[in-house]
């Protein structure tokens, strides 16, 4: 089964009780998306319509090097690691992108595709915008364009810091910056990533993963079980990362808006409301199986 014939991790069932609904609903809603949040309130509902809720299955390929990019998607939950492929097959993480961000910055920058691929690394969630509707909001918000224009310079400060992180320091300390960029964007002290995982996200063999894991484990760090990272001591960790984990946080800082407290619990009442009744209809809906798919 290839990744983009991936089963969504909803079920295909419906679910016991409204109560249900819209607390799924409303964990997911648009405004988990720092982007979006930061919309003035008239851009926001007017935007709202046009976004299709999708889940995110974890190893699900968003798209691949060269494709077209017609959806635009705004994360609420999870993380997508964006890669670069040799034509040997090689690849290497080159960005890290989660609720603060969007996969399909392209469509703005003048280009229909990039030459890598994005890939999600944990089970997440999005919210999707079509590309042709995403001119014509560009036409009429200007917020928007600022804040992806905003976003498109923090994801070229990542992409640049890694590059050099890749080629000046350690596994070890490229590691400890995987593992702290991860949690920020999960927003927890734990990680479901394996070895093998990692390994594909540095592009460096397994063994040398497997050395760093253990070093950090015996410095009591980290506790590493079965593909299941928890964080015993951050601001050692922090230590013992380079500076590129440092400096790629407090750019996004100063490029992107504050995350507010409102986006992932403290919900406006409008919003969670829509929810229900749109995208609960939505995966109890016959039509689409029980669940959105993520598009084709």
């Amino acid at each position: 089964m290839s990744s983009r014939d991936a089963v969504p991790f909803y079920p295909k069932t419906r679910y016991a009780s409204r109560g249900r609904e819209a607390a799924l609903a409303a964990q997911h809603s648009p405004l988990g998306n720092r982007l979006l949040q930061a919309l003035p309130p008239e851009d926001y509902e007017r935007l709202r319509p046009a976004l299709e809720p999708v889940p995110l299955p974890r190893g699900w390929t968003l798209y691949h090097g060269g494709d077209r990019h017609q959806h635009l998607y705004f994360l609420t939950a999870g993380i997508v690691s964006r890669r670069h492929v040799m034509a040997n097959g090689a690849k290497t993480e080159f960005a890290l992108t989660g609720s603060e961000g969007v996969i399909g910055v392209a469509s703005i920058l003048g280009g229909e595709s990039l030459l890598s691929e994005a890939i999600a690394l944990t089970t997440g969630f999005a919210y999707t915008l079509e590309a042709a509707r995403l001119e014509h909001e560009l036409r009429h918000c200007k917020p928007l364009l600022r804040l992806l224009l905003r976003y498109a310079m923090a994801l070229v400060t990542q992409a640049g810091q890694i590059a050099v992180c890749n080629r000046h320091h350690s596994v070890e300390q490229q590691l400890c910056r995987h593992i702290l960029s991860s949690l920020d964007l999960l927003h927890s002290d734990h990680l479901t990533l394996t070895q093998e995982m990692i390994a594909d996200s540095l592009g460096v063999r397994r063994e040398s993963v497997t050395e760093a894991a253990r070093l950090l484990q015996q410095a009591g760090l980290v506790r590493y079980s079965r593909g299941f990272i928890t964080v015993l001591d951050r601001s050692r960790l922090e230590t013992r990362a380079c500076e590129c984990y440092a400096v790629v946080r407090r750019e996004y800082a100063r490029l992107l808006p504050p995350a507010s407290t409102t986006g992932a619990t403290g919900l406006r009442a409008i919003d969670i409301l829509r929810a229900c009744g749109d995208a609960g209809s939505r995966w109890r809906s016959g039509a689409s199986g029980g669940y959105c798919a993520p598009p084709q």
